[in-house]
């Protein structure tokens, strides 16, 4: 896109010359030199990117505030996990802009909040195999680059397995690591959890007003539910957004700067749309988490991973689905270290070198082709500063119909 959009620009220069009559010659050479003045394209292909105003949910699940605030609450309550001392929230938290921020979350067993969460179990049950994503704005999961949301078809998990927030809601109460611990067999966790939930008046009663009468406790509801909540959350007035609707003096000049280089080195290749992410799959060589027993192969076992969104990084890292990446320097100076073609571990700055698990013939073109370089590191961190929007839904429910610790085991 990059070098067609190069190529039209020094055409239309050309054809400049080829036009002009000997009368406007003189008229046409100084509109060049306004060009040469300031080269910067005429339209910056970031520059129609802002988050949609408003979220879309999916015809058969229509939100409304009992839904939503019922999802709330069993977002927040623990009585879906399998021993009651895990929540959604207690990986996906306000405080941490509904991430954890920690490289590989602790679930089942874990006491403590984000980072100063511990093992309370002597690893008995691991930690969760990847890092704990954000849930902010991912109402726009799949988002086209022309701003177009199927929110029964937007991919979830860093590894693209399952689709829509419905269907991803429902995932983490079966995981042993994540929620589900000993309690049951993950094909018991749906029902056993139903049966508790309707076993409490009060979550009945507020089913009955979020579905309708004749719509009671039942699995399906309860991600829909979740899902509904989950889509209130989101963060689409970022400096960038008002700078793509229209307001230039939103960025500052570094940030200017970051965002040229953002699309000239290739990132943009990769992190585009709205919400800076294709939502593909990329081999990308991240090293593993040393506190795994085994290597995670991602995808179908090729070391293939999402493309996560930049948005709101400010608040949620550590980085890349292992968590290896401590700061976004880390990231930036990952990617120049083994960008090219070269054999070896890495050449380039920083610590983090390819999986040895990945051959360097495996990477994505686009990895191979960035043109990273040390100037360009802390122009792009500003640019992905103005990615960030802190004003998000950050309530949390005083107490939870279940009676539990809200978030669970988190004090």
């Amino acid at each position: 896109m990059k070098n067609a959009f190069i190529f039209g620009w020094i055409l239309s220069l050309a054809l400049i010359f080829s036009h002009c009559t000997s009368d406007d010659t003189l008229d046409d050479l100084d509109q060049i030199d306004d060009v040469i003045d300031d080269p910067k394209p005429p339209q910056n292909l970031l520059d129609d990117r802002a988050l949609p105003l408003a979220t879309i949910h999916p015809t058969d699940n229509p939100a409304n505030n009992q839904k939503i605030e019922l999802g709330r609450l069993l977002f927040f309550d623990p009585i879906l996990s399998g021993e009651k001392d895990v929540a959604c929230a207690t990986c996906h938290h306000p405080q941490f802009g509904f991430a954890d921020g920690r490289d590989l979350s602790i679930g089942v067993g874990g006491i403590g909040l984000g980072p100063n969460r511990v093992d309370g179990t002597n690893r008995e049950i691991p930690v969760v195999k990847r890092n704990a994503p954000t849930i902010i704005n991912t109402a726009f999961n799949g988002i086209e680059e022309n701003g177009e949301v199927i929110p029964a078809a937007a991919p979830m998990f860093w590894d693209n397995r399952d689709i829509s927030l419905e269907s991803q809601a429902l995932g983490p109460p079966k995981s042993f690591e994540e929620m589900r611990g000993h309690a049951f067999s993950e094909a018991e966790t749906l029902d056993s959890i139903v049966a508790r939930i309707n076993a409490l008046v009060a979550y009945r009663n507020r089913f009955q007003q979020a579905f309708g009468n004749n719509n009671g406790v039942t699995s399906e509801n309860i991600g829909k539910a979740i899902a509904a909540y989950e889509r209130t959350i989101i963060a689409n007035n970022s400096a960038f957004d008002r700078y793509a609707r229209g307001d230039e003096n939103a960025l500052n000049q570094q940030q200017s700067r970051g965002m040229a280089r953002f699309q000239q080195v290739g990132c943009a290749d990769c992190h585009s749309g709205p919400m800076f992410s294709d939502f593909e799959l990329h081999v990308l060589g991240v090293p593993d988490n040393n506190q795994l027993d085994e290597s995670d192969s991602g995808a179908n076992g090729t070391y293939a991973f999402r493309t996560p969104t930049l948005r709101n990084l400010n608040m949620t890292g550590p980085y890349f689905h292992s968590g290896v990446a401590g700061n976004l320097g880390d990231v930036l100076n990952f990617y120049r270290r083994i960008q090219g073609n070269n054999n070896g571990p890495g050449n380039g700055p920083g610590n983090l070198n390819l999986n040895p698990n990945v051959n360097r013939n495996q990477l994505d073109d686009e990895i191979r082709n960035l043109q990273l370089n040390g100037n360009d590191v802390q122009d792009i961190i500003a640019f992905l500063g103005a990615l960030n929007d802190n004003n998000f839904d950050r309530t949390i429910p005083s107490e939870v119909p279940s009676g539990l610790r809200v978030g669970g085991n988190i004090d």
